[in-house]
């Protein structure tokens, strides 16, 4: 029978990346978008039908644990299952800490950790004894520190944790749960010259990589459609880092 997933942060990116490469392997897909995301998600359904797959947009806001339920729920009324979870929903602000209020803090975690929380474990709750999960971090706080974004590294490194733990606990079930940690990925988050590093400074990053680049999110997506694939049928509870080599290579 087809798979079902469902996959936050649809609209743009990985997650769009992620439904296209799901299409290809025959895989239904609700797109959960941001209904404040300026990026338009029937691009993603467009794409997804080019791909030979079927897509419908869901609109979710990861901080409304009702919102949240409703996409795992919309999986089942579509297509009356739910086997795969992608987690990839998040938000990237600067904020120094003299000016990193309570509400900021509180906002960010809400989610970006909070929000991956809501995600898994409504779909923990619908999904088929089976089915895998994957939650994405971040290089910054998963791998390494980031001045001036610290609640934003704070809530990705605590997706670690989360996922591990979802991972014993779900395993008697035979729900697989694991985390990516893409590096430096060309993606609007990553290009947003306020917040991140913008084109030029992600250009500059590519240098210090040792495949000499910035990744896609096509390929951040490759390792996701893997991890929760049957082919990864023994691998649970994982973190796996898609940086083209960066957190690997011997400072100079």
């Amino acid at each position: 029978m087809t798979q079902v997933a469902i996959i936050t942060g649809a609209a743009s990116g990985i997650g769009r990346a992620l439904a296209v490469a799901y299409a290809r392997a025959g895989i239904r897909t609700v797109a959960g978008t941001f209904p404040g995301d300026p990026h338009d998600p029937q691009q993603t359904v467009e794409a997804v039908r080019e791909a030979g797959g079927e897509c419908v947009v869901h609109e979710v806001d990861v901080r409304d644990p009702e919102q949240v339920d409703a996409l795992a729920r919309r999986a089942i009324d579509e297509w009356g299952r739910l086997d795969i979870a992608v987690a990839n929903a998040g938000v990237l602000r600067e904020a120094p800490l003299a000016e990193l209020t309570d509400a900021a803090w509180d906002d960010m975690l809400s989610v970006d950790l909070t929000g991956v929380l809501r995600t898994l474990r409504s779909a923990a709750a619908r999904m088929a004894d089976g089915g895998s999960m994957v939650a994405v971090s971040s290089i910054a706080g998963g791998v390494y520190g980031w001045g001036e974004h610290a609640h934003y590294a704070a809530a990705k490194a605590g997706v670690l944790g989360l996922c591990r733990s979802l991972a014993v606990e779900l395993a008697p079930r035979g729900i697989r749960v694991n985390t990516v940690i893409p590096g430096y990925i060309v993606t609007p988050q990553s290009l947003d010259p306020v917040n991140s590093l913008g084109p030029d400074g992600l250009a500059k990053a590519g240098k210090d990589i040792p495949l000499g680049r910035a990744g896609e999110p096509a390929e951040a997506a490759a390792v996701i459609r893997f991890l929760t694939s049957a082919d990864a049928s023994y691998v649970t509870g994982q973190t796996v880092v898609v940086d083209g080599g960066l957190t690997v290579r011997m400072p100079t």
